[in-house]
């Protein structure tokens, strides 16, 4: 409850409206749950899956997707997990919550989150600078080079052009090759000043956790979150994705019919952009922790830290900017951080979020800390409904919640919702 607390104290406004007496006041129906503290009954849950189900065969009908995984927790409870559509478009076998996918970007939440894990231990500093730990570490300006730190380079402010060097991650070279190479570009700004996306940099926050852990990136990952949390099938390394028997093969679609490819290794050499393998399983138990419901593994202040906004995301045109009521958005650590607002009531918002694409894999997480709220989507093909898919969710949850008693009571389903895609 402190870190919802926290995290929603900037949205709060200091100057209070007094709402005036009504002569008349109707009497409103009761709502079946408040939908910002209680858990979800049966129902509810029934309903959920309904609509879900619904929404995502839909998608499958229509061909949008040829695959999906996704969980939903709310208030401690995993309240949907299920699987979607085929593994593989020339076998009959099905996705199913253990289905491993790969998460691409979505990775990089987990690195924000273990280098949270060693600054609350003091092993490390968020203000530490990269080229203590990474010695070949250096920008074309020497003195920039001096202050690019580890908050710097999780969230995406490390001064250097968009995407410098992805494409060397991309084929496969070895991260400390390409940490000796950043001179060799002209940076952009001052350190901290401006956001431009990285994966290679990005990747460095690994670096620093293996030399003060003394322990491979997977093996810290491992240690201090996969197995605490119990994500079984989590993994960080292509032998392992290769090797396991329930795999979401990754697809593209030809004309009208989707075709399977190779796993493919790409960023396992920069693990934490986009080298993390899970089912929606896993998922669920990580968004579980997220929310503030496993302070073993990291404080309440320490996962405030680690999504505490550092800079601010420029622009419009990115699809989560599009969402109804969106106002602002900023990088935390690993994490995207939105606002939105609500035109007809004046209510404020924030939601922490990511996604990802790696290998023709597509994969979005939402977390909604004012109710308590997590979704994961996990595809196993590139799609347009990954642009949409947390706000269409996001509609169908708050429609069974926000039901009023006599109204759930008479419902057997919300087929009415029509299952926008």
């Amino acid at each position: 409850m402190l870190l919802l607390i926290a995290l929603l104290f900037p949205l709060v406004s200091a100057n209070k409206i007094e709402t005036p007496k009504l002569p008349t006041p109707v009497q409103p129906k009761l709502a079946s749950v408040d939908f910002f503290k209680n858990p979800i009954s049966d129902k509810q849950k029934e309903l959920l899956a309904t609509a879900v189900e619904q929404y995502f065969n839909k998608a499958l009908q229509q061909n949008k997707i040829i695959g999906a995984g996704v969980s939903i927790v709310k208030c401690d409870s995993v309240i949907y997990l299920e699987g979607f559509g085929k593994k593989n478009a020339s076998l009959n076998d099905k996705v199913d919550p253990e289905t491993i996918f790969r998460i691409g970007s979505v990775s990089k939440g987990f690195a924000g989150v273990l280098s949270g894990i060693y600054v609350e231990e003091g092993l490390l500093n968020w203000d530490d600078k990269v080229h203590d730990y990474v010695s070949n570490f250096e920008l074309a300006n020497k003195k920039w080079s001096d202050s690019v730190t580890l908050s710097h380079i999780l969230s995406h402010s490390s001064g250097l052009p968009y995407h410098s060097f992805t494409n060397l991650v991309e084929d496969g070279i070895d991260l400390s090759t390409i940490a000796g190479q950043f001179r060799s570009i002209r940076t952009i700004d001052k350190p901290g000043k401006i956001y431009s996306y990285q994966n290679a940099v990005f990747a460095l926050s690994g670096s620093m956790i293996e030399k003060i852990s003394g322990k491979s990136y997977g093996d810290a990952i491992a240690e201090k979150i996969f197995d605490p949390l119990q994500m079984n099938s989590a993994s960080t390394d292509y032998h392992s994705l290769q090797t396991a028997t329930n795999v979401a093969m990754p697809h593209r679609k030809y004309g009208r019919r989707w075709r399977s490819l190779k796993l493919n290794k790409k960023y396992y050499n920069a693990i934490p952009a986009g080298g993390v393998n899970a089912s929606v399983t896993d998922m669920a138990k990580w968004m579980r922790f997220l929310l503030g419901h496993n302070p073993g593994v990291m404080s309440t202040q320490g996962l405030k830290n680690v999504f505490n906004p550092v800079i601010n995301l420029p622009g419009k045109s990115k699809y989560y900017q599009k969402w109804k009521g969106h106002t602002e958005s900023q990088y935390a650590h690993g994490w995207r951080i939105h606002d939105f607002k609500d035109k007809k009531t004046g209510e404020s918002t924030r939601m922490i979020h990511h996604g990802g694409h790696v290998n023709s894999y597509r994969s979005e997480i939402a977390l909604f800390p004012q109710e308590d709220l997590g979704i994961t989507i996990l595809f196993n093909s590139p799609t347009k409904l990954a642009r949409t898919v947390i706000p269409d969710l996001h509609k169908i949850i708050k429609k069974v919640m926000e039901m009023p008693v006599d109204e759930l009571l008479a419902t057997t389903n919300i087929s009415d919702n029509k299952n926008e895609i």
